[in-house]
């Protein structure tokens, strides 16, 4: 038998409200026993984690790993060893690869890759045929291959009776339903959030009505039909507002907010010097980024992602909605794009940036160390919300004897620099390079096995 020793840490679960210095007894691929002055058996690995912090496995419900049919950008174990780095011991792949993950035979192709990854790696179904919005997927077929829940990301059903039917089906196989929210015809061919810059700039609008309307509709849906509906990536204020009333009555729907959304704004679209002027001045004052990175240039491709970034008071939204729980979940929305397809005009520029391995010190900048959230509310958003919401029967988001030994230490002080020179990823695109950050995870174990410890 394999065996850890996590020695000396704060350890915290938010889901039985645990949180007291503590040792953890890893054996095989279960926690053995939590408690103080625990001895290891004879052979154990040994980790000192005095004044770090061990939490259940993170996870992320929101990442593009590519696989199959576009592995130059990412695939299964590179996106995997990204997720280990950022502490994450459970990932949902979005269906929107090549081909779409709408049938058994692509279930099984990425099951058969994550087998390897070391860790788990949960596969989202497409709510739609080839995700094209027309015609609904083989749901029962995709329940029985194992998927974990429906959605078509990256693209919406615009067809408010086709989506009904479908909460309708996933409410037969108790599937959850995430959806990617924006009305095609508000959006049109916008580029960045409509407003101010995108004026200045002469790019192309994306509204918020455009996420805003589709919201609303899941609303609608879920209160109609009972299914539990997610709204990805949440972008506006108008949206947080919206998922607040319909919590508040009671309403299946919840929201995921991605850090990118709270941190920056579509000021980062002009460059640096324009953002770190408007709006990044305010993170300086709340503490946090003390140094403003290297510089950008305006229309870098790197701040192009789906839904846009948007303005400050936007932003504040977000904040606010995670602080009072009406966005109950934290993703990265993890969507590697290769360095050609980004150095293109902005236009031409495909949606999406990194963000697997510096999301947990993004979040502990903007709601932690600022003192907007505490400690267990926040891992809360990475650990038991988003088990509850998948359904999650083996003991996930849950740090408890007898549980699975899926945990994660973070540290909550360290310094260090966001490089996109030093990351698990095939792809760059992350806008945060050279973002002095604070804080990280440093230890994850998987299944009993440490798939990731920082040097």
């Amino acid at each position: 038998m394999s065996s850890i020793l996590l020695r000396g840490g704060r350890v915290i679960d938010p889901a039985s409200r645990f949180d007291q210095v503590a040792d953890v007894l890893i054996v095989d691929q279960s926690v053995r026993e939590i408690g103080p002055g625990l001895v290891p058996p004879a052979g154990a690995e040994v980790f000192d984690v005095t004044g770090r912090v061990v939490c259940p496995g993170l996870i992320d419900i929101h990442v593009h790993f590519r696989e199959p049919g576009q592995t130059k950008k990412e695939d299964v174990a590179s996106g995997s060893r990204c997720a280990a780095r950022g502490g994450f011991t459970t990932v949902v792949c979005m269906p929107n690869t090549s081909p779409s993950v709408d049938s058994p035979a692509t279930v099984a192709l990425i099951q058969d890759r994550a087998g390897l990854s070391g860790i788990r790696v949960e596969v989202a179904g497409a709510l739609s045929k080839g995700i094209a919005g027309e015609e609904l997927a083989a749901i029962g077929s995709l329940h029985k291959a194992g998927v974990i829940a429906l959605t078509d990301d990256g693209h919406c059903i615009q067809s408010n009776e086709l989506m009904r039917r479908a909460c309708e089906y996933a409410q037969m196989f108790d599937l959850p339903i995430m959806d990617h929210c924006q009305d095609y015809k508000l959006v049109a061919e916008g580029v960045m959030n409509e407003g101010y810059w995108s004026t200045v700039l002469g790019l192309r609008g994306w509204p918020a009505m455009g996420e805003e309307v589709i919201v609303a509709r899941n609303i609608l849906l879920a209160e109609q039909t009972g299914a539990r509906i997610h709204c990805q990536h949440i972008s506006s204020a108008g949206s947080v507002r919206l998922l607040r009333e319909a919590r508040r009555r009671g309403v299946s729907i919840s929201g995921e907010a991605c850090p990118h959304h709270f941190i920056l704004t579509d000021a980062a679209v002009a460059g640096s010097v324009e953002f770190w002027k408007k709006d990044g001045a305010a993170l300086v004052e709340a503490g946090i980024a003390g140094n403003p990175p290297v510089s950008w240039p305006a229309y870098h491709t790197f701040f192009k992602m789906n839904p846009p970034l948007r303005t400050a008071a936007d932003r504040e939204a977000i904040l606010e909605g995670l602080v009072d729980g009406t966005l109950s979940i934290l993703a990265s929305d993890h969507a590697p794009h290769t360095n050609s397809e980004k150095e293109v005009e902005f236009d031409d520029a495909p949606f999406g940036i990194l963000g697997l391995e510096c999301e947990v010190a993004l979040c502990l900048l903007a709601l932690y160390h600022p003192g907007r959230l505490g400690l267990s509310e926040l891992l809360a958003k990475w650990t038991i919300r988003p088990a509850d919401f998948l359904g999650l029967k083996d003991g996930r988001g849950r740090l408890q004897a007898g549980g699975p030994a899926d945990v994660t230490v973070i540290d909550l002080e360290v310094p260090w620099v966001s490089r996109n020179s030093d990351t698990a990823s095939k792809s760059r695109n992350s806008p945060f390079d050279g973002w002095h950050l604070r804080g990280r995870p440093v230890l994850t174990v998987a299944r009993g096995t440490v798939v990731w410890k920082l040097e």
